[in-house]
């Protein structure tokens, strides 16, 4: 957590943002992951059998998205790269080194089994809180 405020040289490598940009992407990111677990974890806990459906419902579909968008093309980057089409990935060089090649295959991975992780948490509240929501008797359907 300290290398985020106090990163060293500079870690954008002289691009246009400055250290200030680079501590408020990292701040956001930090809090989108910590903010992920905790509704992660509401949902398989009792106390949160009392919050509305949305409010557990509406962080797990808004994550399952940005994984997806970000883990599924890292997938397919990784096919690409593993089967030696593309070593660089899309728009990665073409003369990557093996460290660089291995750590593309890595964060790649990452995000794609968040993906699938997170969307089978998704789906399985989704499930289990319409189920266990307010059932309506024949009386008042009519």
């Amino acid at each position: 957590m300290i290398l985020v405020f106090f990163p060293g040289d500079d870690p954008t490598g002289d691009g246009p943002w400055d250290m200030r940009a680079y501590v408020i992407f990292n701040v956001v990111l930090i809090s989108m992951s910590a903010i992920g677990a905790a509704v992660v974890l509401a949902t398989v806990r009792p106390p949160a059998r009392h919050l509305p459906r949305w409010l557990l419902l509406a962080p797990l579909l808004g994550g399952s998205v940005l994984l997806v968008i970000r883990g599924v093309p890292g997938m397919a980057e990784n096919l690409l790269m593993l089967t030696g089409v593309r070593r660089g990935g899309f728009m990665g060089a073409a003369d990557i080194s093996t460290g660089e090649f291995w750590t593309g295959i890595a964060v790649n991975t990452y995000f794609f089994t968040g993906a699938v992780l997170l969307l089978g948490t998704t789906v399985s509240y989704s499930r289990r809180s319409a189920e266990s929501g307010p059932r309506r008797s024949a009386d008042q359907v009519r």
